[in-house]
């Protein structure tokens, strides 16, 4: 099996050695994305809600460049900086979803993100046949 990196200016380009996704068979592994906006590079980070509409538009900007959508999520991980941001967090990221059909995920709270954001989000694709 080979691996295809993906990579789109439309969303921020990668702060270490890593990509922006890689294809691996049918699956995309899209790296955790934080709010940086990719126009200007910098953070958005008014509130936790305009946090992470940032971090689903970079997802879905990198869904696109393998040309897929939201749909084709299968599985999220969440990682927040505090767990009371849960609620409002689990508010905006559902607005990316179809009801019922909301991928797999996991939400975790830890002591620190990169660039001190308060919300990282990676997802895992899939392409059909």
């Amino acid at each position: 099996m080979s691996k295809q990196v993906i990579q789109t200016e439309d969303a921020p380009a990668p702060i270490g050695p890593y990509n922006q996704a890689v294809w691996a068979g049918n699956l995309l592994f899209v790296s955790g994305q934080i709010a940086i906006n990719p126009a200007t590079g910098e953070l958005v980070s008014n509130s936790i809600e305009e946090e992470t509409h940032q971090v689903m538009q970079n997802i879905e900007a990198i869904l696109k460049a393998a040309a897929l959508t939201f749909d084709n999520v299968v599985k999220t991980s969440i990682f927040l900086e505090n767990m009371d941001d849960f609620n409002r967090v689990n508010e905006v990221y559902g607005q990316y979803f179809e009801d019922g059909q909301a991928p797999a995920r996991e939400c975790v709270e830890v002591s620190q993100l990169p660039k001190d954001v308060s919300v990282e989000i990676s997802v895992t694709a899939y392409r059909g046949e």
